[in-house]
């Protein structure tokens, strides 16, 4: 059987780590960016630079490749959809859709009886001063936003300001007492036919993912219940690849799906040290359609995700053997940007 070229829209880390991993399989890939200087041409075997609504590259991606997946849920569903009446797109686009708006994902999880926190969509600021039974929370834009963009956290009425850009709609979450965060990353190749990492453990500092840990420190029955939901939504979506769904355990041992990343997810990255088939191989597999090969811990394993410029003294420095240095190979400096991780691993 002929191995097919797979398409993979955004050159950030995780399409350079997608590109990265199809590359250990002999997948041949093509990333397509809108930025020239995406770290992904450094990984794929082809990349084409250009606006994702300009049909000129949209036509000449679809024409280099065999299917499709991409590294991030923001594209717009219609140009998903297009390319999709060509080249099928994997996770399917409408998965897409009703994932990248957290009102609709919400939604979702209710109806499936996967508990959330307590929630309110907000279009205004009347809305939001009739819903303060819910203060202290978190409001975050339906639309967009990452790693804490597009979000207030409001304690007290008093913290509702001018700040707040009503033009944009917003859900309000209530905070909980928080114990911790956990993912679990899956990877479903067909109904009822999945590889599952077990429930990661998560820190984050500003709103970022800082540090991910596997094993977690949880109760069996937590684990049991996050797995469960897990596999769960992936069948409710009939989702194909990897997908992660990020929860949060109160401090009365209550389980709440967060959000879920209809892709491969930061959190996962320990996988490639940690297991013999990393989330990155397990998704390359899925959407192609190839063999599905039992998934192994091999380690413990703790990711440091390095922001900004703390990448600056690991691109010079000496690692231990338990200690795997990735650098995403960003060409600028920013703050709060992921510039690289290192994994660490118990042997």
């Amino acid at each position: 059987m002929n191995t097919p070229t797979l398409g993979i829209i955004g050159g950030g880390q995780l399409g350079s780590l997608l590109a990265d991993a199809a590359k250990k399989i002999d997948i041949q890939t093509v990333i397509l960016s809108d930025d020239p200087d995406a770290p992904g041409k450094h990984f794929a075997t082809k990349f084409i630079f250009g606006q994702y609504d300009d049909d000129t590259t949209i036509n000449n991606f679809i024409n280099a490749v065999d299917l499709v997946t991409y590294e991030f849920e923001n594209i717009p569903f219609a140009i998903l959809k297009k390319i999709n009446e060509k080249k099928q797109v994997l996770p399917k686009p409408e998965i897409n859709r009703l994932i990248q708006n957290r009102e609709t994902e919400k939604k979702f999880l209710n109806d499936n009886n996967i508990t959330t926190t307590k929630y309110v969509t907000v279009k205004n600021e009347k809305d939001l001063s009739e819903n303060v039974d819910l203060l202290p929370g978190l409001l975050k834009t339906t639309t967009l936003g990452y790693d804490g963009k597009g979000q207030y956290k409001l304690h007290t009425e008093d913290d509702i300001t001018n700040e707040i850009d009503f033009t944009k709609e917003y859900i309000l979450e209530k905070l909980i007492n928080l114990k911790k965060e956990i993912s679990v990353v899956i990877t479903r190749y067909d109904q009822n036919s999945y590889e599952i990492y077990d429930p990661i453990e998560n820190v984050h500092e500003e709103q970022i993912l800082k540090y991910s840990t596997i094993p977690s420190d949880i109760s069996d029955s937590i684990r049991i219940k996050s797995i469960e939901w897990a596999k769960h939504v992936v069948e409710k979506l009939d989702y194909i690849g990897t997908l992660c769904v990020e929860f949060f355990i109160d401090t009365d041992d209550n389980l709440y799906a967060n959000e879920i990343a209809p892709r491969v997810h930061n959190s996962g990255h320990l996988t490639m040290n940690s297991h013999n088939i990393s989330q990155f191989e397990n998704h390359i597999r899925a959407v192609c359609g190839l063999e599905k090969i039992e998934t192994k811990k091999l380690y413990n394993a703790k990711m440091i995700n390095l922001i900004g410029d703390e990448i600056t003294p690991y691109r010079n420095k000496i690692f231990k053997d338990n200690e795997f240095f990735y650098d995403y190979l960003k060409t600028e400096i920013k703050q709060k940007r992921k510039m690289g991780h290192l994994t660490i691993i118990e042997k």
